[in-house]
């Protein structure tokens, strides 16, 4: 598969699998307080595409851009990085 261009690329953990083919990614990032200039836990859930249905709840994975391939399923499962305990 020939990759056109710099793709984004999102280290999180699997909250979800219980679609076909598809994988809720929580992804955890620190962000400083305007104001009271502490670091704040932010997270962003992406829907991602996982052909083999391999992956399970609690794994590490990298997702990456893809083309979109429903209404909000626009990154695809690259790699599991650690498996759940």
């Amino acid at each position: 598969m020939a990759e056109q261009g710099n793709k984004r690329t999102i280290k999180g953990v699997v909250t979800s699998d219980k679609m076909d083919k598809t994988i809720v990614i929580k992804a955890e990032r620190l962000v400083k307080h305007s104001i009271f200039h502490k670091y704040v836990r932010k997270h962003v859930k992406y829907k991602a595409h996982d052909e083999q249905n391999q992956c399970k709840v609690g794994d590490t994975v990298l997702i990456v851009e893809a083309r979109p391939m429903s209404k909000d399923k626009r990154w695809r499962m690259l790699e599991i990085l650690e498996r759940a305990k």
